[in-house]
């Protein structure tokens, strides 16, 4: 039974944009399901794409045929995460699917990546990414296929679970891979399905980029990848432009003379400048930045000192600046420099050591694919699950695939029950957990079916792109 779509009041949206959740889902009907609500108006078919009508039972077929192998897949990923860089055992199990379906797989690839191309005539090549990588954290969830994993991280025993939900896309990733082979009597072109290590650290799509990427496979005419997040079931996404943000690692070391802490005129205290500049650096977000324009430094870790009573030589901060545009990363940049600058020579310091480490890029749908696949995507699902929203301030690597000139979507689905998801919204409800929380648990099912879904339509409906418009 579907019921009427259901608008949410702006506390609830409010909510959603205040809290750490990953897109915001809160305009969206609470009916179960992938397909459209009954008021849902469908929007009129994408000029030179495919026929939704025609073309989406066979797809809802193919994907309901091959869900219980994906349901052994996603929870035996899920029961065995690996983290990034150490993937071997996961990116053995993708590539043997990838094989059985009859793809020309390449293993080790940036190290553990894997590529896995299949070409069916003339046509566009298409690009569809998943990561491969979990988390360094415990897995709470009681599942009967929780994650039970225990490794070294960084010279610590650490618990290993798929918390922010990448074990959802491998199973979408290889259920569209066997959808679109099932249906190659429908479309021709060449497919390259990529494997990503690392997206944790935002270095996986850079390692397999340096390790010959685009000289050793077929060069993308477009790229999608999608990504769980909270929100009902069956719904979808995506904003036109950028969509994640800039992130950079921040550590500034202030040194200092230690000593006695009886006597700190005897001292340069590195502790007193860390501190100032933690307060002073924030004028640089209130003062000079556009307050319509997002930039945030973040500082999460200060390291100092052994004693109470003892003054250290130094002190090192750690922490994060993020960003949409590259204007205001760089303003950010300056303000940070200027900052530490200032700050030791008013404490007659050395100064700072300072070193920014790039990390992702914000990554930017492509206008054009946008407004095709979200008209296709319309059609297929309802006015009502297919949503616009505002960038989110999380990062992810797959910018390093579109920042080589490849037009490309991500977008989002949600993982959660509507009920249980909607009545977290309500004055006074627990909230549900989100993605990197050790509680974050997808209903398996459907979300895995709406990746499927929504993917291998997206692919089809990219394959006619070219076709129409004479390239």
């Amino acid at each position: 039974m579907i019921t009427p779509p259901i608008r949410l009041k702006r506390t609830a949206l409010a909510w959603l944009l205040a809290s750490a959740a990953l897109p915001t889902f809160a305009q969206i009907p609470s009916s179960p399901g992938g397909t459209p609500s009954a008021t849902a108006q469908p929007a009129a078919a994408t000029a030179g794409g495919i026929d939704v009508a025609q073309i989406k039972p066979a797809v809802d077929a193919a994907v309901n045929a091959e869900y219980g192998q994906l349901d052994l897949l996603y929870k035996d990923i899920h029961a065995h995460p690996e983290l990034a860089f150490q993937e071997t055992r996961t990116a053995a199990k993708l590539a043997e699917q990838m094989r059985k379906i009859g793809f020309d797989v390449t293993e080790h690839v940036g190290k553990t990546g894997v590529v896995a191309v299949y070409r069916n005539g003339a046509g566009p090549t298409i690009l569809v990414r998943t990561e491969l990588d979990a988390l360094p954290m415990e897995e709470k969830t009681g599942l009967p296929y929780a994650s039970h994993v225990h490794t070294k991280w960084r010279g610590e025993d650490v618990g290993v679970a798929h918390s922010c939900g990448h074990d959802v896309h491998m199973a979408s990733w290889v259920g569209t891979a066997k959808t679109l082979v099932s249906l190659k009597d429908r479309w021709h072109g060449t497919l390259v399905f990529v494997a990503q290590p690392a997206e944790e650290t935002v270095t996986g799509a850079q390692s397999m980029i340096d390790d010959g990427f685009f000289k050793r496979f077929p060069k993308p005419d477009y790229a999608f990848a999608l990504h769980t997040g909270p929100g009902p079931y069956g719904s979808i996404v995506f904003n036109s432009g950028p969509i994640t943000s800039n992130s950079d690692g921040l550590e500034i070391t202030f040194k200092g003379r230690g000593g006695h802490g009886s006597a700190p005129d005897k001292t340069i205290d590195p502790v007193m400048m860390a501190a100032r500049f933690v307060v002073d650096l924030q004028s640089v977000i209130s003062r000079e930045k556009d307050p319509q324009e997002f930039g945030v430094v973040s500082i999460g870790a200060i390291q100092g000192g052994s004693a109470e009573n003892i003054i250290p030589d130094s002190v090192l901060l750690r922490g994060t600046i993020r960003s949409y545009k590259p204007a205001v990363r760089q303003k950010m940049l300056d303000g940070i420099r200027r900052t530490a600058k200032a700050v030791t020579e008013m404490s007659g310091a050395p100064d700072a050591d300072i070193k920014i480490t790039e990390g992702g890029k914000a990554v930017n749908n492509d206008p054009t694919v946008v407004a095709r696949t979200e008209a296709m995507f319309k059609t297929a699902f309802g006015n009502d699950r297919v949503l616009r929203v505002p960038p989110i301030t999380a990062s992810e690597d797959f910018s390093a695939f579109v920042d080589a000139g490849i037009p490309s979507m991500f977008f989002f689905i949600g993982v959660n029950d509507p009920q249980t998801f909607f009545a977290s919204l309500k004055p006074g409800a627990k909230p549900l957990p989100t993605n990197h929380s050790p509680l974050f648990a997808p209903v398996p099912e459907p979300s895995i079916k709406t990746g499927v879904t929504a993917m291998s339509l997206a692919v089809l409906n990219a394959l006619q792109w070219n076709k129409a418009s004479g390239q």
